[in-house]
């Protein structure tokens, strides 16, 4: 858990669903604490893609700076137990400097990498793998995902993709060896796991007008030259990169530009993709009982929410003296 193993690492955390307003409300509690933001998206990790990650524009990474946004070529890597050495590694340099990190981000694995720790699970057992390989490639991955969300619906719901069978086949192997669902061994690893001095906060939207919210997004990427972005990956050759990230919508906007469907058949299926995907980070975060739910709607204001969201971290820290 280093670095700051046996101290206890002040962190805001802005969670919740895609396009839910995290990045206002980060924003605003980074600026009125005079911080820096420690990203936890995982596909806004990469450069030439951020208008299809809705990444932070470059007037807000100008406004605060921006820690693992726009960092890495799309054929390199970070797994969760990297991420999670080196945005500690931030939290706590900021830490010393008697500033308190503000963590943002949907990718749930991540953010629990961050604040808890990761969890390894057991050793791998090469047989049991191998059965669930051949079973996705019998069945499909669809298949084995819906094994997943029958045995651990919460880890089935931190995935970006139904098809990541990488973490698929992983966390069934976990449940095969164990019987326990590899999203209760790592909340137990939590319990038992350094303590971080951490406020996590979401946004509440009515699942009707987040979904909305969800659908004008990806209209405003187009328009923002969602599809010419995407272009320009395929011509630098990061098309199977971009293929093996499971990035939401990047394959339909590809499969457009291949002449394999019209554009609005691609726009209609990112949109599907990221309402499901919402669905499925509001079952991972929901889960997390030491999160804090904000309503949120049209008139949301969030400088004013920003400061609601101190004065509770304020009241939390008095409560616990």
């Amino acid at each position: 858990m280093n670095p700051g193993s046996g101290a206890r690492l002040p962190i805001l955390a802005v969670v919740g669903p895609t396009a839910s307003g995290k990045t206002s409300l980060a924003l605003a509690l980074a600026e009125r604490l005079n911080t820096e933001i420690v990203s936890a998206d995982s596909m806004q990790f990469y450069r030439g893609m951020a208008i299809g990650t809705a990444a932070p524009s470059p007037a807000e990474l100008a406004q605060v700076r921006h820690h693992f946004v726009g960092f890495l070529d799309p054929s390199m890597e970070m797994a969760a137990g990297e991420y999670e050495r080196r945005a500690r590694a931030i939290v706590a340099e900021l830490n010393a400097r008697g500033k308190t990190a503000v963590v943002v981000g949907g990718s749930g694995l991540y953010v629990s990498a961050l604040l808890d720790g990761l969890f390894p699970g057991p050793a791998r057992h090469p047989e049991i793998r191998e059965q669930l390989k051949a079973e996705a490639a019998e069945r499909g991955n669809a298949h084995l995902y819906a094994r997943l969300q029958a045995v651990d619906p919460v880890y089935a719901a931190s995935l970006t993709s139904e098809n990541d069978l990488i973490r698929i086949v992983r966390a069934l192997e976990v449940y095969e060896v164990t019987g326990t669902p590899f999203s209760a061994l790592h909340r137990e690893h939590q319990a038992q796991a350094e303590p971080i001095e951490a406020v996590q906060v979401a946004l509440d939207w009515d699942r009707e007008l987040l979904y909305a919210r969800i659908n004008r997004r990806v209209d405003a990427m187009v328009a923002a030259g969602w599809a010419e972005e995407v272009r320009e990956l395929i011509a630098a050759g990061y098309e199977r990169h971009i293929h093996r990230l499971k990035a939401l919508g990047f394959r339909e906007m590809a499969a457009h530009l291949h002449g394999r469907q019209s554009l609005e058949e691609a726009v209609e299926a990112t949109q599907q993709h990221h309402r499901r995907y919402a669905k499925r980070q509001l079952t991972w975060f929901r889960a997390d009982k030491r999160l804090h739910w904000l309503p949120a709607g049209p008139q949301t204001d969030s400088k004013a929410l920003a400061e609601a969201v101190l004065r509770q971290r304020c009241e939390m820290r008095d409560s616990s003296r």
